[in-house]
């Protein structure tokens, strides 16, 4: 462990925590995070993979079809998202890299979350196409695309800028 790994680091909102401590701190509350988006993508996930097995599924048209085909592909690549820093953390165990598998599963995270916002938005489009029509399933669709953009990321602006 290098001098500078021990030695604290300048008091930032009143918390006074080595480097590897903070990236050992990042990383539970990192975890915690995806135990939870984990769950949901993987429910969505496990959903969608069983339609094609229903009846009503060979009803759908073309333009639904393809819905249901990008709403898949987006979950199963969240789902990878969020599992991936579980798995490269395994893979990179005590090799003293804890700092650069937190970085990365922050980007994987954060890409992830588009993702899922993408995920949710095309599950909102397709349900109300097929229970009501096409007008209400992109409205109901575009309508959930922008209240999580504005939760998950005009939100954080905000309060961030409010709090400097």
């Amino acid at each position: 462990m290098t001098d500078a790994a021990r030695r604290p680091e300048p008091r930032e909102h009143g918390r006074e925590e080595t480097s590897e401590e903070r990236s050992d701190r990042n990383w539970v509350e990192l975890l915690q995070e995806l135990r939870v988006m984990q769950t949901g993508v993987q429910i969505l996930t496990g959903f969608l993979l069983i339609l094609p097995f229903q009846s009503r599924f060979q009803d759908l048209d073309a333009f639904q079809r393809n819905v249901y085909l990008v709403d898949l592909l987006v979950c199963i690549t969240a789902t990878g998202l969020f599992v991936a820093p579980v798995a490269i953390h395994r893979s990179l165990f005590r090799r003293h890299l804890k700092r650069p598998v937190v970085t990365i599963g922050d980007r994987m995270t954060r890409a992830a979350l588009v993702l899922l916002a993408v995920a949710l938005s095309c599950t909102a489009l397709l349900v109300f196409d097929v229970v009501l029509d096409r007008t209400a399933g992109l409205v109901v669709g575009s309508a959930c695309a922008v209240l999580l953009l504005g939760l998950w990321a005009v939100l954080p602006i905000i309060v961030r800028h409010r709090n400097q």
